[in-house]
């Protein structure tokens, strides 16, 4: 069995307002190979951009049951996943809890690989997490940026 190199996913999330516009930024690292993915959307949350940049970062992997090293600055994000409580969002049928969209769109692409998560500082001068920054930041101050349909979707259930 051929044996792949781990992949370095460094996510971050950010919004201009909470809601506001947002943007997500990635950045892959496998071996020599280097991958930078953003997006933004108009209206949406820091942790909704946090949560998209993951799931950007696992969708663009091409093969299966990668080992994955994920980091993150959304302690959102990573106790969700360390610390059991998207088991139990899922168990309970994501009952009022927020972006079960994204969620729900995580959990398969999460299954199909071996996959860690690490909390690092924000803003704290690692090269990785502030070029994610720096993408999410480029990404929510593009023009016509698209609305984002969970969020949208989200607010009108409340």
């Amino acid at each position: 069995m051929e044996t792949r190199p781990t992949i370095y996913l460094y996510t971050d999330g950010a919004a201009s307002g909470n809601p506001g516009p947002g943007g997500y930024g990635v950045v892959l690292v496998c071996g020599t190979l280097r991958k930078e993915l953003s997006g933004g959307f108009a209206r949406t949350t820091n942790n909704r951009m946090e949560l998209l940049a993951v799931i950007k970062g696992l969708e663009a992997i091409r093969w299966e049951n990668a080992e994955v090293q994920v980091y993150s600055d959304s302690t959102y994000v990573v106790k969700a996943v360390t610390e059991g409580w998207l088991e139990s969002w899922e168990r309970s049928g994501w009952k009022k809890k927020k972006n079960p969209d994204l969620w729900q769109q995580f959990l398969p692409l999460y299954r199909r690989h071996r996959v860690s998560f690490h909390w690092i500082k924000g803003h704290a001068g690692h090269p990785e997490n502030e070029r994610c920054d720096a993408l999410a930041v480029a990404a929510y101050g593009m023009p016509d940026l698209p609305p984002d349909p969970g969020y949208d979707n989200e607010q009108t259930l409340l």
